[in-house]
C-alpha cells in the first residue's frame, strides 16, 4: 500500500493542477503495421517533474525500438486528469490514433480527491467499454491511495481495479509504484511523484507486463 505523506493537503494541490505533458503525442515509427499502445493516463505517466525523455513511457517506447519490437506508443497521459477527464477525451483519442491496445492508467486523483467509489468504478467500467468498442485490447492498471484515507476506502478503492478487470475480462497490470513508494530514493521531493531514477525500473516492469501480452493478442 503506498505510503502515508506528509504534506497530504500541499501535495493534492499540486496533483490537481491540469499540466499536459505528451498528450496525445506518439513515439512511434513509421511502420505502419506496428501494434499501438494508447496510455489513457495521468501525471504517473505523464513524466511530470521531469524532462519528457526521463519518463519511463519514452523509455520504455526507447527500450522496444532497440530490441525491434513492433510496438508504437501513443502517450495520451495529463497530470491531474480523473476518470471524469479520461471519458471526456477518450472517443477524440480512439478515433485519432487508432489503437490496437489501450492501457487505463486513471482513477488514482479520483481517489485522491475522495470521488465516490461506485462511481469510480462506473467510469472504470465505461472506459473499458469504450475501448472494447474500438476494438482495442483492453490492459486496466491498478492504482493506489495513501492508506491515510482509511482503511476501508483505501481497500474499496483498490478493488474497484479487481472487480472491473474480473467483470469485463481484460487483464490487470499490478501496481506499478507498489514498491518504488516505500523507496524514499526513488520519489520526488512531493513524496507522490517517481523521480528519474525510478523511472528505468517502472519501464523494466511494464515492458515484462506489457510486451508478451501485446505481442500474443497480435
Amino acid at each position: 500500500m503506498f505510503v502515508k505523506f506528509r504534506y497530504l493537503f500541499a501535495l493534492l494541490l499540486i496533483l490537481l493542477i491540469p499540466f499536459q505533458a505528451l498528450s496525445d503525442q506518439a513515439e512511434q515509427s513509421d511502420t505502419s503495421e506496428n501494434a499501438v499502445l494508447l496510455i489513457l493516463g495521468d501525471s504517473l505517466s505523464a513524466a511530470y517533474g521531469l524532462q519528457q525523455h526521463e519518463g519511463w513511457v519514452s523509455l520504455l517506447q526507447k527500450m522496444w525500438q532497440d530490441d525491434n519490437i513492433p510496438i508504437d506508443i501513443v502517450n495520451a497521459a495529463v497530470s491531474g486528469e480523473t476518470t471524469d477527464g479520461g471519458l471526456a477525451r477518450f472517443p477524440r483519442l480512439l478515433e485519432q490514433h487508432n489503437p490496437t491496445h489501450v492501457l487505463i492508467e486513471l482513477g488514482g486523483n479520483d481517489g485522491l480527491q475522495g470521488h465516490n467509489i461506485g462511481k469510480i468504478k462506473d467510469n472504470l467500467d465505461s472506459l473499458v467499454t469504450v475501448a472494447k468498442e474500438s476494438n482495442a485490447v483492453v490492459f486496466l492498471q491498478e492504482m493506489q491511495i495513501p492508506s491515510n484515507y482509511g482503511k476501508r476506502y483505501t481497500q474499496m478503492f483498490t478493488q474497484n481495479f479487481n472487480k472491473v478487470a474480473e467483470a469485463q475480462d481484460v487483464q490487470k497490470i499490478p501496481f506499478f509504484l507498489e514498491e518504488i513508494a516505500l523507496n524514499k530514493d526513488l520519489m520526488q521531493n512531493d513524496g507522490i511523484h517517481p523521480n528519474a531514477e525510478a523511472q528505468p525500473l517502472i519501464a523494466s516492469f511494464m515492458d515484462r507486463h506489457l510486451r508478451s501480452l501485446i505481442l500474443d493478442a497480435q
